[in-house]
């Protein structure tokens, strides 16, 4: 409708005066103390140092000020940029250095904190009042899950597919223990850059969740087979399932079968879902892709993206039940952010029940990882639990060290 505001017209973040306080001398005494960002309620103060001409922060996302550079503190090398941040706030982000002729891009090597994902590595800002959810971090009492490696044949997608398996510790293949079972799109990413099984270990002790099997797939050629591709839901639903049914003690019926992904996985979810709504009972759907679903949403004109807009528009022009609940997640500082608030009512409208969670992240495997630990024990909490119910406690975020934060440290 006319007069909508879509989030990419929303100013998130606004630049600000670095505090006077904050001279070169205290600067020289903070990169010992306390390190950089430095953080303070309302205002996340970027600070770089050498003697170079220019320093901007690059960050991938929406709601942040056109102009991010750094100025430099008069007599010295020190270069600062404030933004008032909201609260909660994880950003990724790397520096954009231009000295002389040369012009690179880094991580800011004032920083410790840094996320990995498939392309390298970025910076993490953890603003005021966030901290690593406690689901993400190794715990010494909970129970190591299993791995196990194998590939699949698959005729539809005439290739061995790589599939990693997660077993609870206790797993058993006598015939009276039966599992629930998850299926991941971008298992190997799920593992590497969003800690998966630290978060099933921790779920699972807690009696958040049941017991479950987890199949990690990964695909060969990602933009095509998860762009509702035919033949890898026809892999998903009539050989994966099947074979890990045939060989593993597991439920085996529609409610006990979670499908799940990120980005073009959840549209890979969320294709094979439509394509087969009697297969699975649940859906993750976590910063879906889902071009085209919101008017003001993100628009993108790349022909890959052809197939995924098509099936957007077809499924929301004619809507059906796929699953009894679906948990939805999205970063508030991505483009996509419009396009999944657009998609929560409709597959609300069709019947099922949908909880979307925003987290003040962007596009990111460190926003998938914070919020599985919600969407997990939320998508199972109608199983049987053999256990007692032990939530998590968070962490004061204020207080939050080093220590008992979870991203790697450079």
């Amino acid at each position: 409708m006319s007069g909508e505001v879509s989030a990419l017209d929303v100013r998130l973040a606004e630049r600000t005066e670095p505090d006077p306080a904050l001279t070169p001398t205290e600067l020289d005494r903070i990169v010992f103390e306390r390190g950089f960002p430095i953080i303070a309620e309302g205002v996340t103060t970027f600070a770089y140092r050498g003697d170079v001409d220019a320093v901007h922060l690059i960050h991938f996302g929406i709601g942040l000020p056109d102009d991010l550079a750094f100025e430099r503190l008069p007599d010295s090398d020190w270069w600062l940029l404030a933004l008032t941040l909201p609260t909660s706030t994880r950003l990724e982000y790397r520096l954009h250095i231009t000295d002389g002729h040369d012009r690179y891009d880094t991580e800011d090597p004032l920083n410790s904190f840094e996320a990995r994902n498939p392309f390298g590595q970025n910076s993490v800002c953890r603003s005021y009042g966030y901290s690593v959810p406690p689901w993400a971090l190794h715990d010494p009492e909970a129970e190591v899950g299993l791995q196990r490696s194998l590939t699949i044949p698959s005729t539809h997608l005439r290739r061995a597919v790589p599939v990693h398996l997660y077993l609870p510790a206790s797993f058993s293949m006598e015939p009276e223990h039966r599992y629930p079972l998850l299926v991941m799109h971008d298992g190997t990413d799920y593992l590497h850059y969003a800690d998966a099984a630290t978060v099933l270990d921790n779920v699972i002790h807690r009696g958040l969740t049941p017991e479950f099997v987890v199949a990690f797939c990964d695909p060969s050629d990602r933009l095509t087979e998860y762009a509702n591709h035919e033949q890898h839901a026809r892999f998903v639903v009539e050989e994966l399932v099947p074979y890990l049914e045939r060989h593993l003690p597991l439920i085996g019926d529609r409610e006990h079968r979670c499908l799940g992904g990120a980005s073009f996985g959840a549209v890979a979810t969320l294709s094979t879902a439509v394509r087969f709504p009697d297969a699975f009972g649940k859906l993750l759907l976590q910063s879906g892709s889902f071009d085209g679903a919101a008017p003001n949403g993100a628009k993108r004109t790349d022909e890959l993206w052809r197939p995924v807009k098509q099936f957007v528009r077809e499924y929301l022009d004619g809507p059906i039940r796929i699953a009894d609940r679906v948990f939805m997640s999205c970063g508030i500082f991505e483009a996509l952010i419009d396009d999944n608030r657009a998609v929560r009512p409709v597959l609300a409208g069709a019947g099922a029940q949908v909880l979307l969670a925003e987290m003040h992240d962007g596009h990111t495997w460190g926003c998938w990882r914070d919020t599985l630990g919600v969407g997990l024990p939320w998508l199972f909490a109608d199983a049987f639990r053999p256990r007692d119910v032990r939530p998590f406690e968070r962490p004061d975020a204020a207080g939050a060290t080093p220590e008992n934060e979870g991203e790697s440290h450079g």
